[in-house]
């Protein structure tokens, strides 16, 4: 993992807040299955890290909440990225032994697994390749979905066991349905100040800062109809962008009201809302 990528200058994902049914089940998931940490818990709500002191997944059940509904647009995945290649070879033994089903595949600028929390929230966990080795066209980094050689990352274990998320992992990026990709780029690129890193891929936009593969994923692969997320549904709550700074927050901040996005401030706290609804908090 090259930490450039999740430092200042960067703009970068820090917490993903998630909506579920039934807490007790999902945070049995998300320890036992996931290998994250309870920091706190408190009326309905788990903080969860990979360290025991950064947050990096809540989870919060509503007095009432409905089941996903798949025709809405929201939340495709969020992914935790691990700190190395053996890192995610002990992490697919460990699926493998809980029984958990798994899609998988490389991308060339990473090798990742995919699966679903019991709400259906879709969750990735990865490795990055080192960025020397990236494929670049165009002034885009090229990434493709291809089978993944499991057997090639099975090899990096050295009987190395599972025993939890390792220190290092952080939020890697997050993946978002939407119903229009240019409307989402004006707000995420002309608003937020993220560039355009990968576009050739159908109907998906992949959008980062600092020279990262991506730090947003967005597609349209549910339809320009699918539902808006609702409130009164399992899936994401919010999720924060960290900016390296006060002043990079306002200049977004500024350019999001000149687009006519709607930004919300007090004294501690920044929010603004995407084309589709979805909440996010701009944090430094």
């Amino acid at each position: 993992m090259e930490r450039t990528f999740f430092q200042d200058p960067a703009v970068r994902v820090g917490v993903v807040s998630l909506k579920v049914q039934d807490l007790p089940k999902s945070k049995a998931f998300y320890t036992n299955i996931l290998g994250l940490k309870v920091m706190e818990e408190e009326g309905g709500k788990a903080v969860l890290s990979a360290d025991g002191k950064d947050p990096l997944v809540i989870l919060e059940q509503p007095k009432s909440i409905e089941a996903k509904d798949r025709r809405e647009a929201g939340l495709y995945h969020f992914a935790i990225l691990l700190p190395a290649r053996k890192d995610l070879a002990s992490f697919i033994y460990h699926l493998t032994e809980q029984g958990i089903h798994m899609g998988a595949a490389d991308h060339l600028v990473s090798e990742a697994l995919y699966f679903e929390d019991p709400d259906g929230n879709g969750i990735e966990v990865y490795r990055d390749r080192p960025s020397s080795q990236w494929q670049r066209v165009n002034d885009q980094i090229v990434m493709t979905v291809d089978p993944l050689d499991g057997d090639s990352i099975l090899s990096e274990l050295n009987g190395d066991r599972w025993s939890g998320m390792p220190l290092g992992t952080i939020i890697g990026h997050i993946h978002l349905h939407v119903r229009d990709l240019q409307a989402a780029r004006e707000f995420y690129c002309e608003g937020l100040g993220f560039e355009v890193t990968f576009d050739r891929l159908d109907k998906a936009l992949f959008l980062s800062t600092s020279g990262y593969h991506h730090h947003i994923g967005l597609n349209t692969w549910k339809g320009e109809r699918a539902k808006e997320p609702s409130t009164k549904r399992v899936g994401l709550q919010f999720y924060s962008l960290i900016f390296p700074g006060k002043e990079a927050r306002q200049k977004a901040t500024t350019r999001l009201r000149e687009l006519g996005y709607r930004v919300v401030e007090d004294e501690n706290m920044v929010i603004t809302y995407d084309p589709i609804g979805n909440t996010i908090k701009l944090e430094t």
